[in-house]
């Protein structure tokens, strides 16, 4: 990797991430390129060249300083670039500015609420909500934005949050299922089938086969599932018609 001089002024870099180690009572910095560490770390990218914006080795990225080599000995215990900026990459944190963590927190706070409008009507109307609303709703109930976590996996948490801390009545949207038996299956399973239902929209029992359409709670379908494998072993199916219903009135 070759070497470049730097000045002693301050460096102004675009689109960068610094990552900085703390190694023998020091500290030690790289400048690379933004969402270029991760896929480093990942494997995807495995070129030093293209991850880093500045080949060399700082004690301060921002205004240039350069690590000295007798400090990079003896923290490192060499002085070879590639091997110290490998370790950097492994083991230091990458820096964000409060500026960065600001927009990422807001744009996983949207991202969140979206998936969260996606999944969920107002109880009275069975329609779902404007992204606008379940934000405000958020800020109310209090809900803290995780940003280790992705947004998938605190949708659940937001819902539960919003239900019990703000004042915007929500649930989760209904499931349209369809559940088909053969009528001797249909007469003995019906009472169960029909205890996972909020609305049974049509409910028909035919010559030879028993046919229901209802509204479910996401969390019934395995519920249901699991009855139907057990009772009619290959003779009962449910099928998805909708997977955020809207109630018929």
């Amino acid at each position: 990797m070759s070497k470049i001089q730097q000045p002693s002024n301050q460096i102004k870099l675009t689109n960068v991430s610094v990552v900085r180690l703390k190694k023998g009572g020091k500290r030690f910095e790289v400048a690379c390129y933004k969402n270029k560490v991760q896929e480093y770390r990942t494997g995807v990218e495995t070129n030093l060249d293209d991850v880093l914006q500045i080949s060399n080795v700082f004690v301060n990225v921002s205004k240039g300083e350069v690590a000295k080599h007798q400090d990079l000995q003896k923290c490192f215990g060499t002085t070879d670039r590639d091997d110290i900026v490998k370790e950097i990459l492994k083991k230091g944190e990458v820096q964000v500015g409060e500026k960065e963590r600001e927009h990422d927190l807001t744009s996983l706070r949207k991202e969140i609420a979206t998936l969260v409008a996606e999944k969920c009507v107002d109880p009275d109307t069975q329609h779902p909500y404007p992204v606008g609303i379940i934000e405000k709703a958020m800020a109310e109930a209090g809900f803290s934005v995780q940003q280790n976590k992705n947004a998938k996996s605190q949708v659940s948490q937001c819902i539960k949050q919003l239900q019990s801390d703000s004042k915007l009545p929500i649930q989760r949207a209904r499931m349209r299922v369809r559940v088909t038996m053969p009528n001797t299956d249909g007469k003995r399973l019906r009472e169960k089938v029909l205890e996972g239902a909020e609305k049974v929209e049509d409910d028909e029992m035919g010559k030879d086969e028993w046919e229901v359409i209802m509204l479910i709670d996401p969390g019934q379908f395995r519920i249901i599932n699991e009855l139907l494998q057990k009772e009619c072993q290959g003779r009962g199916r449910i099928e998805t018609m909708t997977f955020a219903a809207t109630a018929t009135t």
